[in-house]
């Protein structure tokens, strides 16, 4: 019985450990510019996410349609679930945030919404009428089962990580639309994430690396 425990408590700690290794990896790039930027900024638009997602095994019913459709899923949630964390806090920072909804509806009257990378940040902040934009990517693989990571966190309270992702945020001004910050971060994703709560680890992980903080 105590042999059992020990054990237990073992993988507890083991797997506490390696989740909080498994995300250390962290890379910023700040412009000469940047600081100019910050300082002549008052809204900033948060465009849709480019959202990629695999697995490590494809789970049984999965379609490549299917993968697409969770993708453009995430385009939009995780976005919403951006400006909603940053309207929480808005009281932190010295910039205002665009709606999503009219951001996106810009974005769709200049026929550029499933092409935005094909036209520069500058002519894009142009389109929105804003001071500088964010880009952001999340790279996603699925690598467990989320059934078992739910026994898991239900048997032993281990909220156990089912994917490994990437987020990668990048900052244009309007001025010359060259990048102005870079902020990439890998993270792991648990079986309880949805897209807000996902959105919400992501920020707080950005934490005060993110321009716009108030110091």
């Amino acid at each position: 019985m105590k042999k059992g425990l020990l054990f237990l408590l073992g993988l507890i700690v083991f797997l506490n450990i390696s989740n909080a290794q498994s995300e250390t990896s962290k890379q910023e790039y700040k412009s000469s510019s940047l600081q100019e930027l910050v300082e002549n900024t008052k809204i900033v638009a948060i465009l849709p996410f480019k959202a990629n997602v695999t697995y490590k095994r494809m789970p049984k019913g999965a379609t490549v349609e299917s993968l697409k459709e969770e993708e453009a899923k995430l385009t939009t949630s995780l976005q919403d679930g951006m400006l909603t964390y940053l309207l929480r806090k808005s009281d932190n920072y010295t910039v205002k945030f665009q709606d999503v909804n009219r951001t996106n509806a810009l974005l769709k009257k200049a026929g550029i919404y499933d092409d935005i990378d094909a036209v520069l940040a500058d002519s894009v902040c142009k389109i929105l009428g804003v001071d500088a934009i964010i880009k952001s990517t999340w790279n996603y693989e699925k690598t467990g089962s989320e059934a078992g990571a739910i026994v898991m966190a239900l048997a032993v309270g281990v909220n156990k990580g089912v994917g490994s992702g990437a987020l990668t945020l990048q900052l244009y001004g309007a001025k010359d639309g060259e990048l102005a910050w870079r902020f990439y971060k890998e993270m792991n994703e648990s079986a309880f994430s949805s897209a807000s709560e996902l959105m919400e680890r992501m920020m707080r992980k950005v934490g005060r690396n993110f321009p716009f903080e108030k110091k």
